[in-house]
């Protein structure tokens, strides 16, 4: 597992990836700013009726904008995810080459695919979120259940892209892929490292399921 994270670590932060982080960020910010616009006003019905209880007006309206900056920061992570695995092939296709020569890929990623797999998957983290979101308070079990949510629109569309560039890793199995997508998401704690999440689960898995007894 250590000798995967350094592998993975060395190919994140390299020239070569700056411009696709600019990319995909640029595209995620976009995008999440036009959600906020266009379902604020739902998003704060929502919220407002797991505030109702609390005793003050005051901390019903401080509760609520804390809560409408995570669900804003937890859809930008969403739509990062998304806009990274869109644009992810050329990128993973150059790491493989660099370090699996001898394994070409057998097929491009299917645009349409890998946009419903990052839907599904995004649409299961924000209602889990809206669900839940108490939970993010609660000291230590709060920061777990977090790293859980941000692993699933990281997880399956990272895996959905490698396993069709590469087929034959579908062998291979999803074992121990949760755990790395968590380990992934502890970016997400981190301001500008978080840019790097999406990225860093994509790699970690194209090491994982093609590394093989290498790593």
């Amino acid at each position: 597992m250590q000798t995967l994270v350094r592998k993975a670590l060395g190919d994140l932060f390299s020239p070569a990836t700056f411009g696709f982080i600019l990319k995909s960020t640029a595209a995620a910010l976009l995008t999440t700013a036009l959600l906020m616009w266009l379902l604020g006003g739902a998003l704060k019905g929502i919220i407002a009726s797991y505030l109702h209880l609390l005793p003050w007006a005051w901390l019903q309206d401080v509760g609520l904008a804390v809560a409408s900056v995570m669900f804003a920061y937890m859809l930008f992570i969403a739509m990062l995810s998304l806009f990274t695995s869109l644009f992810i092939e050329k990128h993973i296709v150059a790491l493989a080459r660099k370090h699996y020569p001898e394994v070409l890929p057998a097929q491009r990623i299917d645009t349409f695919g890998a946009l419903m797999v990052n839907l599904k998957a995004t649409a299961l983290f924000l209602i889990l979120f809206l669900l839940t979101f108490p939970l993010a308070f609660v000291p230590l079990l709060g920061a777990v259940w977090l790293l859980y949510l941000w692993s699933i629109p990281l997880k399956a569309p990272s895996y959905y892209d490698i396993v069709s560039l590469f087929p034959k890793t579908k062998e291979r199995g999803t074992k121990g892929l949760t755990l790395l997508a968590m380990i992934a998401a502890l970016f997400n704690y981190i301001p500008l490292l978080n840019l790097f999440t999406p990225l860093f689960t994509e790699i970690l898995f194209l090491h994982r399921l093609l590394g093989g007894k290498r790593d």
